[in-house]
């Protein structure tokens, strides 16, 4: 039996750096034992629960209620590994970029409520469907949603029938950057995701595995809001 602790740092390792499995150092478990469990906590929803406790945790230290009533959806596409089937991935024609898009709702905090997989080819407004599907059975108590122009009337529709009014959030006519409302929020969870090395590309070889890494980079960040302790990078 392995301490669980150095289980769990072995899969932030993994997480942060972006290393192989396999490269693990010495210090930690034998990588297939990691791998096993970072696999088996996915299926088994341990990881998804540990995640929901410390956005709890959070949510109450920041002076919220432990559930949300707000969410703001976005998405993002990045490339793939090779070892990755051509069946799970996609070309996303905007972007112009071959493999996976995460689809991501947050709350006002910016913490994640609900993350997808699918292929990059799979439009915002049909994933933005099943996202609000994610938002009605895991957090009942959301009746507010931001989306960027992305989604159309489509996602509008479904939410109301769910019971979440959707606003989209129109990007500004006059040229240069500017912040919009709501979607900044979302967007900085993004940024955050992404300085976890194993996030800038999609290697794992399952959408389902996708998911729980983003599931732990946001542990990641959630666990070292809660202890003080500054976001390694």
């Amino acid at each position: 039996m392995h301490d669980l602790r150095k289980i769990v740092n072995a899969i932030l390792y993994v997480c942060r750096t972006g290393i192989a499995w396999e490269h693990l150092p010495h210090g930690f478990p034998p990588c297939k034992t990691v791998y096993d469990y970072y696999a088996n906590w996915e299926v088994d929803g341990t990881t998804e629960k540990l995640h929901g406790l410390l956005r709890q945790q959070v949510r109450i230290a920041k002076g919220r209620a432990a559930a949300p009533t707000a969410a703001i959806i976005d998405s993002q596409s990045v490339k793939t590994s090779c070892n990755v089937s051509e069946s799970s991935q996609g070309i996303d024609a905007g972007k112009k970029i071959k493999g996976r898009k995460r689809h991501i709702a947050t709350d006002v905090l910016g913490l994640l409520l609900v993350v997808i997989v699918t292929a990059a080819s799979v439009q915002d407004s049909a994933a933005g469907q099943q996202v609000l599907d994610r938002i009605a059975v895991e957090h009942p108590t959301v009746s507010m949603a931001w989306a960027d122009g992305g989604y159309n009337h489509g996602v509008v529709n479904h939410g109301a029938r769910l019971g979440v009014q959707v606003e989209v959030v129109k990007r500004p006519t006059t040229k240069g950057f500017q912040v919009l409302p709501r979607r900044w929020v979302v967007e900085r969870t993004l940024g955050w995701l992404m300085q976890h090395r194993r996030l800038a590309r999609d290697y794992e070889a399952l959408p389902e595995r996708s998911r729980s890494m983003v599931h732990w980079a946001m542990t990641n960040i959630m666990s070292r809001v809660l202890t003080g302790e500054p976001t390694q990078t």
